[in-house]
Order: C-alpha cells, then sequence, then structure tokens
C-alpha cells in the first residue's frame, strides 16, 4: 500500500510545496525521492520514506537550515549508510544534526568531524510535534480518534482502529450521505465514533493539497 502526496503531506506534516521541492534536484541533489518513484508515473510514498520525512520536517521544526539537512544525508551516505533514510535515527543538536547509531554511539553529520562521539537529545519523531511554521503534525501511529496506521497492516495505510477498513472508504460514504449511526450497516466493525473520527481526519488530509512554500 503506498500513499498520495498529500496523504503522505499530512502525515508527515511536510507541505505539498515541500514534497515537490524535496524530490527534485533544481538546486542541488534530491533530499528524499519517494521509494518506488518512476518518471512520469504518478508520485506516490511508502511508509519508510513518510518516517523519513517526518525526521526532516522535525528537523527543519527546530531551525535547522535545510543546507544543513541535506549535508546531513550526503555525509551519512559517505559513512557508508545504504539503507532507507527512515532506518537511521536523526536528531538535532543545536543547529547540527547527529546521527544516533546507538546507544553509545553517534556521530555529527554537519560539524567538521563526522566521527567523534556526540551528546544528542533522543527524539521519537512518530509521535506528535510542532513544525517550523507552528503547525502540529499528528501522532503517525494514532493520527486522529478511531483511527490507526500500523505497518503490518495493509502496508501502513490509515484504517479505521481494530480493522482493516480504510479510512478513506468510511469518510466517503458519509461524505456520500449515509448517516454516522447507519456506517454499521455498511461495515459492521466500525462504529459512528470511528466513522467520524475519518471524517475529520479525511477534512484535516484535504487541508495539505494546496502547495505551501517550498523550503
Amino acid at each position: 500500500m503506498s500513499y498520495s502526496p498529500d496523504l503522505a503531506a499530512a502525515l508527515s506534516g511536510a507541505s505539498m510545496g515541500q514534497l515537490a521541492y524535496w524530490r527534485t534536484g533544481r538546486t542541488a541533489e534530491p533530499l528524499l525521492v519517494p521509494e518506488n518513484y518512476r518518471p512520469h508515473s504518478p508520485v506516490h510514498y511508502s511508509f519508510e520514506d513518510v518516517i523519513a520525512l517526518r525526521t526532516f520536517v522535525y528537523l527543519r521544526g527546530r531551525d535547522i537550515p535545510l543546507q544543513r539537512v541535506r549535508k546531513a544525508v550526503r555525509n551519512l551516505r559517505r559513512l557508508g549508510a545504504v539503507d532507507h533514510l527512515s532506518a537511521y535515527r536523526l536528531v538535532p543538536a543545536g543547529r547540527d544534526v547527529i546521527w544516533v547509531e546507538s546507544e553509545d554511539q553517534a556521530h555529527d553529520l554537519t560539524g567538521m568531524d563526522q566521527s567523534h562521539p556526540v551528546l544528542a537529545t533522543m527524539i521519537d519523531v512518530l509521535s506528535t510535534f510542532v513544525t517550523s511554521a507552528d503547525r502540529t503534525v499528528v501522532d503517525l501511529r494514532r493520527p486522529n480518534h478511531g483511527i490507526e496506521v500500523d505497518r503490518a497492516v495493509r502496508g501502513g495505510y490509515p484504517v479505521i482502529e481494530g480493522t482493516r477498513v480504510p479510512y478513506d472508504a468510511v469518510a466517503s460514504l458519509i461524505e456520500d450521505g449515509v448517516d454516522l449511526k447507519d456506517i454499521g450497516d455498511f461495515y459492521p466493525v466500525v462504529t459512528p465514533r470511528s466513522a467520524e473520527g475519518a471524517v475529520e481526519f479525511a477534512i484535516y488530509v484535504s487541508t495539505y493539497r494546496n502547495p505551501s512554500n517550498a523550503a
């Protein structure tokens, strides 16, 4: 299962403009090209892409300049890190970016020496946080009441909590005029309260469809 750009934006906190800017090389090397991107095909993001995007949004929200984020990714690769960027814990330390490799080993990716030990504040980019635009990013695991995201369920696509029912399948029924109290006629496992959460989350996703500033 993959995410459309607007859903990836809503789950990561990146604007649509940022997503477009970060996946192109207009000014420098792309920061993050979607994992399964194919030229001239619709853009879709993976679960791992969204986690990496949340890391970048978090770093930008802690006043880390975009060029330093790019430098951090570049130096991470130079240190031999070849897995998907979501596999690495990158955290801010002042205006530098630190790669926390293990509990007792970390690397300054933007300072003069990428090999010396450093101290960094541990973060959880899956939890809610505030962006540089002062916008609150939802908790990835539970982006709204009644909605959950689990990598093991539909590849991480948002579903009604405790089910495999996609949130947008429920939201579209409500949008088409089905009453909340009647949602069980279509999906017996979905409660009116969860359906309400699906509608709220669909509205939240829609707020990300308008492009914003790129950086």
